[in-house]
């Protein structure tokens, strides 16, 4: 039996280099050796609002390029959250055990409520609906970034107590691991090379679509903030140059410091462009022959559907019968 693994993506925003290299990219690489289960989390987008025309877009813009990006149909799950009721109905069960207090103490939560004139349940709800989505396959692991790293802990946390109020001595649910497995490289805008690249982000020249044409590509890597040298300086590489690098050997591997040493960054940001450009053309290529069949995007969705409902079904079953709520027999 093979470990499963689940992660997912919100389907908001324009997908991003920084998406590719720190997860996207590590799926696909890793999509054979585990029972893998990619899932584009809709659900979570509507925590804040969405225009209904845009997000059924994005949807199957982002399922597109999960394959395009070397997620295969064949070898993972790829599914939409929404499409499996499980997702909602494990996520009620969860918050009815989950202590308000655990909550109100996620970082994200306080920092994206200060912004907010109004704040949704749904904010406050996000993480126990992150923990459903994992907790519902029995995943025991789920490559995440840092920053859902207190959301995944919070998963355990609610794993634990739940096995222990409904687990009669048994464990209901399997916890997932409490590392951070299967991350990739850790990109960071372009504008402002402190913060993550972000699809969020209002910068016109933060991020790299994975969709950007050449020349879009080309203007915003040569507008990338550096700083006051004139040349690379492998030994010391200010957070500008050095996201500049990591974006260059993340996409092509043999790419070394040598190479670049004491480059002019003019020179320097056109050598980070070829390595960009030839990563995400076979990427784009994939994704325009992939739209082209809405039929075949449509399939790969059932499919994944089709293979995941079973285990969500049970899973819901088994915790309702825990919880001695109906279950038709």
């Amino acid at each position: 039996m093979k470990a499963r693994v689940f992660s997912g993506i919100q389907p908001t925003g324009q997908l991003h280099l920084g998406n590719y290299l720190g997860a996207l990219k590590n799926w696909a690489e890793i999509q054979s050796h585990y029972e893998s289960i990619f899932c584009i989390v809709d659900l979570h987008a509507v925590t804040a609002y969405q225009n209904p025309v845009e997000l059924r877009s994005k949807i199957r813009e982002t399922a597109a390029l999960f394959i395009a990006s070397g997620i295969h149909p064949k070898e993972s799950s790829i599914i939409v959250q929404s499409d499996i009721s499980g997702h909602a109905e494990l996520a009620w069960m969860l918050t009815c055990v989950t202590p308000v207090g655990w909550l109100q103490r996620m970082t994200q939560f306080k920092v994206k409520a200060e912004k907010q004139e109004t704040v949704g349940d749904g904010l406050l709800q996000y993480p126990v609906l992150m923990a459903a989505d994992i907790l519902l396959y029995n995943a025991g692991i789920v490559p995440v970034g840092e920053d859902q790293s207190q959301h995944l802990e919070l998963t355990r946390d609610i794993a634990q107590r739940f096995n222990s109020l409904y687990g009669a001595g048994r464990d209901l649910f399997v916890v997932p691991a409490t590392h951070l497995p299967l991350v990739g490289a850790r990109i960071m805008g372009l504008d402002d090379p402190t913060q993550k690249m972000s699809k969020s982000a209002i910068g016109a020249h933060h991020a790299i679509a994975l969709l950007d044409a050449p020349d879009v590509l080309r203007n915003k890597i040569m507008r990338a903030t550096t700083d006051s040298h004139p040349a690379v300086d492998i030994e010391a590489m200010g957070p500008g140059i050095q996201n500049l690098f990591n974006i260059a050997q993340a996409c092509d591997e043999t790419v070394t410091k040598e190479q670049v040493a004491f480059m002019r960054y003019g020179d320097f940001k056109k050598f980070v462009v070829e390595r960009v450009m030839a990563r995400l053309a076979p990427i784009q290529a994939k994704y325009r022959e992939v739209t082209e069949d809405p039929a075949y995007l449509d399939g790969v969705l059932r499919e994944g559907a089709a293979r995941v409902r079973p285990i969500a079904e049970e899973t819901i079953r088994t915790t309702k019968r825990a919880m001695g709520l109906y279950t038709a027999e």
